[in-house]
């Protein structure tokens, strides 16, 4: 079979293939449809997840704001009117919330300073040292304590804690950083592979030692990440039960979680002061979040290498 032939002026005849007359278009068009079919179902699905997130949080603002009568008509979602403070005035007194709520956030920020700190700097020392094989083996049983949690472990953790005194809110803070360092060296060790390591060389050019070419140029570096990991400790630490119910002998040390749990029979028959008692637990977690949230997308060494 041969080619059409088209006659160039002045030459030859040139046997080149004539292009097809259909739209380019056409074929893009079955491939569009399914990618506008795809970002529906994707912004469906996430409407859905934010529908159970915001639905239970409004059912505990409404609630929280009500009066007692209210509160016994049994409409959730109907808006408080008028608004009362009764049930935040009844939670105060009930569960002496200023001594729990200062026990839980003196525990919660021991671990999140104590979880950064100590995560950070075992991930820097293991990322760069991989090559050692010391230094693999630490991050591999580092890994292997993710899979003992709390639960498993509590008998003896209880009868240790006992043993050397720590019953009491100092050893709930320390097994809490314990059982979050595995996961959060994890994280660190990830992010610092991405960061250059022409960052530290130039610093120890210039005569600096090994710690302070991680405290002045890595750790900060590093705040994005320290924003992730805090986020995750603090709400680990801040809503945990079971390790403060079990390790904390002294029922006037307990935390915040721990004491709703106590005054529960109470709150029973009185639906306002108990949500206003989640809602003021739920407040101090949901500010850190609100705070942190805007570092842990920032760049990561944006300007910092040229």
């Amino acid at each position: 079979m041969t080619l059409p032939t088209t006659t160039i002026p002045g030459g030859a005849a040139s046997t080149t293939p004539r292009r097809s007359t259909e739209s380019p278009g056409a074929s893009t068009l079955p491939t569009s449809r399914r990618s506008d079919r795809s970002r529906w179902g994707t912004t469906l699905l996430l409407i859905l997840c934010a529908v159970t997130v915001i639905l239970p949080f409004y059912v505990t603002v409404s609630m929280a704001f009500k009066s007692g009568e209210q509160a016994v008509e049994g409409e959730a979602f109907a808006w408080p009117a008028p608004f009362s403070l009764e049930g935040f005035a009844t939670a105060w007194e009930l569960t002496d919330f200023p001594r729990a709520f200062t026990i839980s956030i003196l525990i919660t920020l021991a671990t999140v300073i104590g979880t950064i700190l100590l995560s950070a700097m075992a991930s820097y020392a293991i990322s760069r040292n991989w090559e050692k094989r010391a230094y693999r083996w630490a991050f591999y049983y580092l890994l292997a304590a993710m899979f003992l949690p709390f639960p498993v472990l509590a008998l003896s953790q209880v009868k240790l804690t006992g043993m050397v005194e720590l019953a009491n809110p100092v050893g709930v803070a320390l097994l809490h950083i314990m059982f979050q360092i595995s996961f959060s060296t994890l994280l660190f060790t990830a992010f610092l592979r991405s960061l250059p390591a022409e960052l530290e060389e130039s610093a120890r050019m210039d005569g600096a030692s090994t710690a302070g070419a991680f405290w002045r140029i890595v750790f900060p570096l590093m705040a994005p990440m320290s924003a992730t990991v805090g986020i995750f400790a603090f709400l680990k630490s801040w809503n945990d039960f079971m390790m403060p119910s079990l390790i904390i002998a002294d029922p006037t040390l307990q935390t915040l979680p721990v004491i709703q749990e106590i005054f529960q029979t109470q709150f029973s028959n009185n639906y306002h002061v108990s949500f206003a008692s989640y809602l003021m637990a739920m407040a101090p977690a949901i500010i850190a979040y609100v705070i942190s949230q805007r570092w842990v997308l920032s760049g990561l060494t944006q300007g910092a290498v040229k």
